[in-house]
């Protein structure tokens, strides 16, 4: 759970850097690599809760 959590942390700061960045230079790579890890990040916080509800499920079952 801690892992997930850090995973999620990680992109998260990775994406708002790549989005400074973008901001700084105006290069259009940092962009498409801020919405690339954006995406990522969104899926690994998908799987953060799907592990929430898993466990969830496990204890009541």
């Amino acid at each position: 759970m801690t892992m997930f959590r850090l995973v999620f942390e990680l992109l998260m700061v990775a994406a708002v850097l790549c989005f400074a960045m973008y901001i700084g230079t105006r290069q259009v790579i940092w962009r498409r690599r801020g919405i690339f890890l954006m995406r990522w990040t969104v899926l690994a916080g998908l799987g953060f809760f799907a592990v929430l509800i898993l466990e969830r499920l496990a204890v009541m079952l």
